[in-house]
This record gives C-alpha cells, structure tokens and sequence, in this order.
C-alpha cells in the first residue's frame, strides 16, 4: 500500500534561532510537545547520526540553550511542537545555518476530511505561517509524496 510523508519547508531571510521561531509559534497556540509528559529534541553531531533525546519539561530553557549553542550551528537540530488546541503537532527540523526550516506532522497528523489518507497541509499552513512572517521568511513549499 505504501505510506505517506508530508512536510513544509520555510526559507528564512537571515538564520532564525530556535529561541525565536518557539517563541514566534507559542504566540499562535504551539509549544514545544510535552504529551509523553517530557520534551524531544535531536542533534545531529559529527558523526552525522540524528540522536533524539528527552528532557524535562523544567529544562525547555536549558534545552533550547543547547540546541541554539554556536557550536551546533553547522548541525541539523529538531524539537518536536504541539498545538495543544488543536491536538496535533509534528517535528521542527532546523538545517544547517538556520535559514531553512521543515515542520513534519508527525504527531495525530490531521487529515483532510473527505481524503483523509492526505495531509491537511493547508490547516498547517495556516497554523504556522502567521508565526514566521515578522521573522523574515522569505517563502515556502509545501509537500506530501506516496513512497
């Protein structure tokens, strides 16, 4: 049958710190996922292994800290967000130099009502885009592929 990958990848005008879009996607309802009762989060070091790891949800600041630190700049890194409200959220992936971005629906990934083996990639959109335009994306693209 096959299965379904979906993502949307935001390009940023100057590099954008994982500090900055949490705080640009917490004003529109999301924060980083606390639902196993911990936060996720990846680096992917030198070895070039994507290593997720738990943390406390006290530690969001110290979490955040890490993943921010100059020296994992030239690293990919990740958080896993939730739209509480919403009861969906997915993974923020950050590439290297931080002006490209994905989210992945990753977590109760929403479907679209009537083809709901689809992504609904224009509810995601509208849930995330409002956040990231007074901090300088450039542009988009959104996609969903059948493996």
């Amino acid at each position: 049958m096959g299965s379904r990958d979906a993502d949307i990848d935001f390009t940023f005008t100057d590099p954008i710190t994982v500090r900055e879009a949490l705080n640009a996607l917490a004003r529109v309802g999301w924060s980083m996922d606390v639902s196993l009762g911990g936060l996720s989060y990846m680096i992917d070091d030198a070895d070039g292994m994507f290593e997720w790891y738990g943390s406390s949800p006290a530690d969001a600041g110290e979490v955040v800290a890490r993943l921010d630190a100059p020296g994992n700049l030239p690293y990919s890194v990740a958080v896993d967000v939730y739209h509480p409200e919403a009861g969906t959220g997915g993974m923020l992936l950050f590439m290297p130099g931080r002006t490209e971005v994905a989210f992945v629906p990753t977590i109760d990934r929403r479907g679209i009502p009537a083809a709901p083996e689809f992504t609904d990639l224009a509810w995601y959109l509208h849930a995330l885009v409002p956040a990231f335009v007074g901090t300088g994306l450039e542009g988009y693209e959104a996609v969903e592929i059948k493996h």
